[in-house]
């Protein structure tokens, strides 16, 4: 009997508790290898609700399959939607969810549900939502998972406790999150109202958070809400 082939390791889940399964993956960001994360959460029916998919492989696909059925794709903000075509086209039976504004933004893109401000009746029983206004283009989501006390962060926030490269040192150097948990100085370039960001971010950081799940960075495992309150208070 041929053996199984081993699954590469990007392509492997890393487990955090037993309903949060994280994929990390290369990606870069003018030449600068900042890398992504997709988050897995498994709803209360056994379905999965898929947070910013990375690049689609194969192996990432059997991956999700084996944790269990893909109910949503998820794109949190108007930037993290790059992969979520291919992902659609491979869990037809899933809903595309994403903020307003990207259908306008990418008219091809299958959109099944708009996000709103209150979580959709099919996550509401685990997951939390806000929505980060007076950033009209990029529109972020936050995600609070209230049965692990995680928070989804997409770029809003990133965290390189540690990193490598020249290039990638330069420029978390240069945003102001070299070594640290802190947001990102590019938002200001996407800030048209920060009364109203500030206001929006106030509901999260009332959210008992514990971990942190960025997209950009290392997963910030305890002392969510200080990290948050302290970033945030840059915007």
């Amino acid at each position: 009997m041929p053996m199984p082939m081993p699954m590469p390791p990007d392509a492997a889940p890393r487990q955090l508790t037993e309903d949060v399964h994280v994929f990390d993956a290369p990606f870069s960001l003018f030449g600068i290898p900042v890398g992504g994360r997709m988050t897995v959460l498994r709803l209360p029916d056994g379905g999965l609700w898929v947070h910013s998919p990375v690049a689609f492989t194969p192996e990432r696909r059997a991956a999700v399959a084996a944790l269990g059925p893909v109910r949503f794709l998820v794109a949190p903000n108007l930037f993290h939607h790059l992969h979520l075509p291919d992902w659609a086209a491979a869990f037809p039976d899933a809903r595309v969810v994403a903020p307003k504004g990207l259908r306008a933004k990418q008219p091809a893109l299958r959109i099944d549900l708009e996000l709103e401000d209150l979580p959709d009746p099919a996550w509401a029983p685990v997951l939390d939502q806000m929505n980060v206004r007076g950033m009209p283009q990029l529109n972020e989501f936050l995600f609070f998972h209230r049965p692990s006390r995680t928070a989804l962060v997409t770029d809003l926030a990133f965290h390189y406790a540690h990193s490598e490269g020249f290039k990638l040192r330069a420029y978390l150097w240069l945003d102001g999150v070299l070594g640290r948990f802190a947001a990102p100085r590019f938002l200001r370039l996407f800030t048209k109202d920060p009364e109203a960001v500030r206001a929006s971010l106030q509901r999260a950081l009332k959210w008992d958070v514990e971990r942190v799940v960025v997209c950009h960075g290392q997963v910030l495992e305890h002392g969510g809400q200080k990290a948050l309150h302290d970033a945030f208070s840059r915007l």
